[in-house]
């Protein structure tokens, strides 16, 4: 099976254009975003609850704590939230009406309490990169987009593992796409 599509910031912006017109944009930008710019997997982005995001004043954290049930090896890790994030972050949080801290942090309206299940999000996510005609995209493309994009900006495959919650660095080498951009780059060091 081929492995997902990495994003060029280009096709990025593209998703958030159209996802800013939808129903629940700010959400969906916000789910979005978990996963391209924390490199969070759909599953993880499906189990937070606004504990995990938010403090006790309802403002978004820097780091987030995800418990091993919360993650697909079993493994707590903490995610770095960065301040472009935690802005975006923010300014969805601001729009729940119930924020409730054992909540999901993206309630459904059919399972507000609970929120999407790691299923029934990545099939939004996927709906949402083939309604923008991005060919190869999936719910995965913005974790692999993640990894590859910090690669290319000379962020050591060490820290990548740890960043992503990778066990083997065998595992985060293959998430690295190597472009074109990335090999000018590299022949200009020499």
């Amino acid at each position: 099976m081929a492995q997902a599509k990495t994003f060029k910031t280009e096709e990025l912006e593209q998703v958030l254009n159209y996802v800013k017109l939808s129903k629940h944009a700010q959400r969906n930008r916000a789910i979005l975003l978990l996963t391209h710019w924390a490199g969070l997997r759909v599953g993880e982005v499906a189990a937070l609850r606004m504990c995990d995001v938010l403090d006790a004043n309802k403002d978004v954290k820097s780091e987030i704590r995800l418990a091993p049930e919360q993650t697909k090896g079993g493994h707590a890790r903490t995610v770095f939230v960065n301040e472009k994030l935690r802005a975006e972050l923010q300014c969805y949080a601001d729009t729940l009406k119930n924020r409730d801290l054992q909540w999901a942090f993206f309630p459904t309206q059919k399972f507000p309490r609970r929120g999407f299940t790691a299923n029934t999000l990545t099939q939004h996510m996927n709906a949402i990169y083939r309604q923008c005609q991005i060919e190869g995209a999936t719910s995965h493309s913005g974790r692999r987009s993640f990894i590859t994009n910090l690669a290319s900006k000379g962020i050591g495959v060490r820290v990548l593992m740890s960043l992503a919650g990778h066990k083997n660095i065998s595992t985060t080498q293959a998430y690295i796409d190597v472009n074109d951009d990335m090999k000018r780059r590299a022949v200009e060091l020499i």
